[in-house]
């Protein structure tokens, strides 16, 4: 590109090795061999976390499972394990799981002890069997436990590559860092890695609020959305949008990731609990039925306005009743707003503030 006074607009070669020496100076981690004992002894006696937030993302099933084993058996590599350091739980050396659910999950799920097996969420007794092995076909139908002591010795001795990110690199390395590994056969979410790697008081309020009965009889989401963390982006939308729509630039993921990462050291746990409960009491009184379209299900962008219009209105009046007249939510005049581009500033701002009047009888 050239600019209006004949110059190049590219930038310098020095410019260039200052910006990459700069990025990677922000990114420190170590990396280590450890065995599969080690590993699992490290998740037993709580010095590797898997977090809790996760423990209902395991997706693995029985065959995928069996060909991991497998493949450390026969010494196949595997790709390592993403941990990050973390010194402020209170110990030194230890991990939290930033890319690896899978994996740990299943060691432990086939030779971890009950105490690692509880840590991860799995059922004390129910130990993976191997299932559908095709190099190991004799097996098949056993569990760690009854293999020979030899065998069982061997896997437990196997190496494991991990790379461990140390606590001098921050939460915004590390959420990049997961983004960018995130790219295996079973892909996380958006929210899910917020989960991940901005864990603490905000992300557990999200959780709890998302169990709360007033959040089922206000909001209608399809059967596959149920355990992928819709639930809590949709809260994490509430809040975001209450505290900081006006500043909505059209990047809606950064936007939302940018409030939660601002939320790690201000989680304000009360304020949004208080806030959370008046706003949907409130709009369980207006829609019994849940905000539907005609598809019985709660459309995000209309979850929007109405729950952060509501929670503004209450705000100018804690008194306002449920409007008799609900015949606007599904009008032209707001359809406008939650169809077709509706990720502008305009857009945004006028469903929100469309439905804070409307709330408000204007």
């Amino acid at each position: 590109m050239i600019n209006r006074t004949g110059g190049s607009n590219l930038s310098t070669p020095e410019s260039q090795r200052a910006e990459l020496d700069r990025q990677r100076r922000t990114v420190d981690f170590d990396t280590y061999d450890i065995t599969v004992d080690e590993l699992l002894r490290r998740v037993e006696r709580g010095r590797l976390d898997v977090a809790p937030a996760y423990q209902r993302k395991f997706r693995w099933d029985q065959h995928r499972q069996s060909t991991l084993i497998e493949s450390i058996y026969l010494d196949i590599p595997i790709p390592p394990l993403f941990l990050a350091a973390n010194n402020e739980a209170g110990q030194a050396n230890y991990w939290e799981v930033v890319d690896g659910l899978q994996r740990v999950t299943t060691l432990v799920n086939f030779a971890g002890s009950e105490d690692a097996r509880n840590r991860v969420g799995l059922e004390p007794d129910k130990p993976l069997k191997l299932d559908d092995l095709k190099k190991l076909a004799n097996f098949n139908g056993h569990t760690f436990a009854n293999l020979p002591t030899d065998l069982r010795t061997l896997f437990e001795d196997r190496p494991i590559k991990v790379i461990v990110l140390n606590d001098k690199s921050d939460a915004r390395v590390r959420f990049d860092l997961f983004e960018r590994i995130n790219t295996g056969g079973i892909k996380l979410t958006p929210q899910e890695v917020r989960e991940c790697v901005f864990r603490g008081e905000f992300i557990i309020m999200l959780e709890e609020l998302a169990q709360r009965e007033v959040f089922d009889i206000v909001v209608k989401l399809p059967q596959n959305s149920q355990n992928d963390s819709t639930r809590e982006e949709y809260i994490l939308r509430f809040f975001t949008y209450f505290d900081r729509y006006q500043q909505f630039d059209h990047a809606v993921k950064e936007f939302l990731d940018n409030y939660t990462l601002d939320r790690v050291n201000d989680p304000d746990i009360d304020r949004k609990t208080v806030l959370f409960e008046k706003t949907f009491e409130f709009l369980a009184h207006c829609f019994p039925d849940g905000i539907q379209s005609r598809k019985k299900q709660t459309p995000v962008n209309l979850f929007e306005g109405l729950s952060v219009g509501a929670a503004l209105a209450l705000q100018i009046n804690p008194k306002i009743k449920p409007p008799i007249d609900l015949s606007w939510v599904m009008g032209e005049e707001l359809k406008q707003y939650v169809s077709g581009a509706t990720n502008t500033r305009n857009r945004v701002t006028g469903r929100i503030e469309y439905c804070r009047d409307k709330f408000l009888g204007k």
